[in-house]
């Protein structure tokens, strides 16, 4: 099976991104996925290749509860790249006991976790029987991370060394943990960070290098923001990392990494030519009935791939150029939409304007980029149907559009602000200072 820009589930459920790298010359992204029905199950990790981050190939379950301690799920994690080899490193969760009523849920929500890996020799195959080894077993000192809520590694090179990120707690409070190995089979604890932003959980953690110090993402469990609660966010903040003492420090307050809300569990890498890239888990409330019958109900699909770029001492996030370059072909309405084929807007939006994109209206008020999809998200309650950027210090608006069935992404001054909501059922009512309109081949 077959995706094309957007990576989505192969049928099923699909939540974080895993894994992702450039590995033997191609993009590989795993994915949490439940494989028997649309909704979140038992964990295994799905697997798709990519040559260009455009055309995506799924290759079907890659891990799977295997072993007494990831039994009941493979939980997120990443990959790197060692000696040819292809090491996987993933959170391993064990329930203490089954829901009587539904085995893919732990009784009471109690359960615990150990980190894990897989060594695969060549990224095609994944031995989940021999070439399993756990190695951080559950934790049991509170000093050093909570026994149930510590997960997602992150690992990465640096100097002569590696080192792991982990999203933690303690006592109500989110915390960042950096592990250390020699050899990345063997670690041992390093230092910590706990910041009020990291809410009461810090999920998905990934610390890259940007300019002289660190970017970090992360997705706070419950944090506040502005006076208004976004629960459960993907956010972001320079920072600075010392390898000799393993202590992450913040630069600055952490910031909302898409304001379109639905995007979660960031996760980076380099693409081919060493820039990084990152893309996100887009949330869905509902599971889609594919129209042409290729697959089944499927609920979950991940961003564009995005850059990381410094301009002007503002981290920005624009589209990557591969996407860019697919459209190619001049679009006069939003019509390949009922092709199943995805529309590019691009123009610059005035103070007071509103942009009606399918029934997905855009407005500029206030210096702030505000949108409002109450009438391509009818019947759905519980939803959150506006949402704006931050105000723009910029004084032009530049918007960068991408629209397709179930996604609309918005890349405001080329990545400054991005703003990212999942729709249902965009019409063809199309009004707005566009000055191009583009589709795919």
């Amino acid at each position: 099976m077959k995706d094309y820009l957007h990576l989505r589930a192969p049928g099923n459920w699909i939540n974080d991104p895993n894994g992702f790298i450039f590995y033997r010359g191609q993009y590989h992204l795993f994915y949490q996925h439940f494989p028997y029905a649309p909704c979140w199950g038992t964990m295994h990790w799905g697997h798709a290749v990519s040559s260009d981050l455009v055309h995506w190939e799924h290759k079907g379950v890659a891990l799977f509860p295997s072993k007494y301690y990831d039994r009941n799920g493979v939980f997120s994690g990443s990959a790197v790249e060692q000696d040819g080899r292809l090491f996987l490193y993933y959170t391993a969760i064990r329930y203490q006991e089954q829901d009587p009523e539904n085995i893919h849920h732990a009784r009471e929500d109690r359960f615990t976790a150990s980190q894990a890996m897989l060594v695969s020799e060549d990224g095609v195959h994944f031995d989940n029987w021999n070439a399993k080894r756990q190695i951080i077993p559950t934790l049991t000192d509170p000093r050093e991370g909570d026994p149930k809520n510590t997960r997602d590694p992150k690992v990465w090179r640096q100097g002569d060394a590696w080192y792991m990120v982990l999203g933690s707690t303690r006592e109500g409070t989110g915390r960042l943990l950096v592990w250390r190995s020699d050899d990345g089979l063997n670690w041992r604890c390093g230092g910590q960070c706990t910041d009020p932003a990291f809410g009461t959980t810090l999920e998905c953690p990934d610390l890259m290098p940007l300019d002289d110090g660190m970017l970090l993402f992360g997705c706070p469990m419950g944090v506040t923001a502005d006076g208004l609660k976004y629960p459960d966010q993907a956010m972001f903040a320079r920072a600075d990392f010392d390898p000799g003492t393993c202590r992450v420090t913040l630069r600055e307050k952490m910031q909302v990494l898409d304001w379109g809300l639905d995007l979660y569990a960031p996760q980076s890498t380099l693409d081919r030519e060493g820039r990084r890239v990152w893309l996100g888990w887009m949330r869905m409330p509902r599971p889609v009935t594919d129209p042409t019958g290729s697959r089944a109900d499927w609920c979950g699909m991940m961003s564009l791939p995005r850059l990381v770029e410094l301009r002007d001492g503002k981290v920005c996030f624009p589209v990557h150029p591969a996407v860019t370059a697919c459209f190619d072909r001049p679009a006069k309405d939003l019509s390949p939409l009922r092709e199943h084929r995805p529309v590019r807007l691009q123009g610059t939006i005035g103070e007071g304007e509103v942009w009606n994109v399918g029934g997905y209206r855009i407005r500029m008020r206030d210096g702030r980029i505000e949108t409002d999809r109450s009438e391509v998200f009818a019947g759905l309650q519980g939803c959150r149907l506006t949402a704006q950027t931050p105000r723009l210090e910029e004084e032009g608006c530049a918007l960068d559009i991408y629209a397709e069935e179930n996604l609309i992404e918005i890349f405001v001054n080329e990545g400054r602000y991005v703003l990212s909501q999942i729709v249902y059922g965009l019409g063809q009512t199309l009004e707005g200072n566009f000055a191009a309109l583009s589709t795919v081949e």
